[in-house]
C-alpha cells in the first residue's frame, strides 16, 4: 500500500496475520479492518501502528467517530471536550454524532484574555517539548454539572489525557470518561493512573517487535 493510500477506506474482516511488512490492520467493532502504517520508534527495534485523523477519507472519519459516539452513549455525555491538535477533530465529529450543538475545545494558543489559572503543562508523544494547555475562560459554563467526555484522537502515552484530566480538574470537573479513536500499546495507563475515569476507545494496537521476518506483537 503506497502512503497516500493510508486510512482511506476500510477492508473486510480478517486481516493479515504477522509477522507485517509494513502495515498493521486494526480490527474494528464490527470486525472489519483499517491499514494503518508502522512507524519504526526511533533507537529501539520496535514499532507502533499510526493513525493520522486528518488524513483520513471522509468516510472512514466518520465510521470511526460513528463508533466512538456508539460506544460513549451508554455514558450519555453531555459536553465533549476536545484535546489539541487531532483530538479537535474526532471532538467535533463526535459532539455532532451525539446530537450536540457544541464542543469545548482545549488549545495550546494564548490568547490574550486568557486566565494563566485556567491551564496547565502539557506534552505528546508527537510533540515532546512541553506546551500549555488553555481553557477559554468564555467557555467555562459550559462544563458547569454538565456529564463531560474527554476526546483524544489516539491514546499513546497518555500524557496529553493527563494534562486534560488536570485543567478539568481546576474547575471542578470529573469527566464521565476518555474517549479515543485508537488505543496505542499500554503506555497510556501508567499516565492516568488507576483512579482515571474509564477509557472507551474503537480499537487498540499493540507494541511491534521487529523481527527478521517483518514486524510481530
Amino acid at each position: 500500500m503506497r502512503a497516500e493510500e493510508f486510512w482511506q477506506e476500510i477492508g473486510p474482516a480478517g486481516g493479515a496475520e504477522p509477522p507485517f511488512p509494513a502495515s498493521f490492520p486494526a480490527t474494528l467493532p464490527d470486525g472489519r479492518t483499517l491499514e494503518l502504517p508502522i512507524r519504526a520508534v526511533p533507537d529501539s527495534e520496535n514499532g507502533i501502528a499510526s493513525l493520522i485523523i486528518n488524513q483520513a477519507s471522509f468516510a472512514v472519519q466518520r465510521e470511526l467517530i460513528d463508533c466512538l459516539a456508539a460506544a460513549l452513549i451508554p455514558l450519555r455525555p453531555e459536553v465533549v471536550v476536545g484535546l489539541p491538535t487531532l483530538g479537535l477533530t474526532v471532538a467535533a465529529g463526535l459532539a455532532a454524532a451525539l446530537g450536540h450543538s457544541r464542543y469545548v475545545p482545549f488549545g495550546t494558543s494564548r490568547k490574550f484574555w486568557y486566565d494563566e489559572a485556567l491551564s496547565v503543562s502539557m506534552s505528546s508523544v508527537t510533540t515532546p517539548t512541553s506546551r500549555r494547555l488553555y481553557l477559554d475562560p468564555r467557555l467555562l459554563p459550559l462544563l458547569a454539572n454538565q456529564r463531560v467526555v474527554l476526546v483524544d484522537d489516539v491514546l499513546s502515552t497518555g500524557r496529553s489525557a493527563a494534562a486534560g484530566l488536570a485543567l478539568l480538574d481546576r474547575v471542578g470537573v470529573r469527566p464521565a470518561a476518555i474517549g479515543a479513536l485508537m488505543l496505542q500499546t499500554e503506555r497510556w495507563r501508567t499516565a492516568l493512573g488507576v483512579d482515571a475515569p474509564p477509557v472507551v476507545g474503537v480499537f487498540a494496537t499493540p507494541l511491534l517487535h521487529r523481527t527478521a521476518e517483518g514486524w510481530r506483537p
